[in-house]
């Protein structure tokens, strides 16, 4: 099992929030990366990737690929384009995950994984794993559903030197 280089943990209150959390992590990211996003259904993974877009400044809306699996978006800016993957319905490990060819995409784009656990880690040593957690027992005074925290991991050399805080 890879061991994180470096871990960050973030609170994040609100939808918003959560697309500039994207929009932060986008200025890290660079053509070959592979974010993989862990969480459950409606945890903001897609919000994130939203973001995300955003701050890669990619053409096209970004939404939940479920049904299509996966979409392209390329740069409008002259950056990588944005890969992004919705494994949800892929039963099988990286063998199911070659049909979409993501190998051959990854060195020129950022490849953004949704529910890749298993699937995707042997396309490279190096990633960016985000775990995306909803807070429970929050208080009245605040927005329960909206309460996540998010932990970066780093993962192989590619972050070893990488401020994951956004600070």
């Amino acid at each position: 099992m890879d061991t994180p280089h470096i871990q960050a943990t973030l609170d994040v209150d609100s939808p918003e929030r959560m697309q500039e959390l994207g929009r932060r992590l986008a200025k890290l990211l660079r053509p070959g990366d592979l974010v993989m996003l862990t969480g459950e259904l409606g945890a903001g993974k897609t919000t994130l990737t939203r973001g995300l877009g955003e701050g890669l400044g990619v053409r096209g809306a970004v939404t939940s690929p479920t049904f299509v699996i996966a979409r392209v978006h390329p740069s409008l800016v002259g950056g990588p384009a944005l890969v992004h993957v919705d494994a949800y319905r892929l039963g099988g490990g990286l063998d199911e995950m070659e049909d979409l060819d993501l190998d051959v995409s990854l060195p020129d784009s950022v490849v953004v994984v949704e529910w890749g656990d298993g699937k995707v880690e042997e396309l490279t040593d190096d990633r960016l794993h985000v775990l995306i957690h909803r807070v429970v027992g929050a208080t009245e005074d605040t927005a329960d559903d909206d309460r996540r925290t998010v932990v970066l991991h780093g993962i192989g050399a590619r972050w070893a030197d990488e401020d994951l805080l956004l600070g």
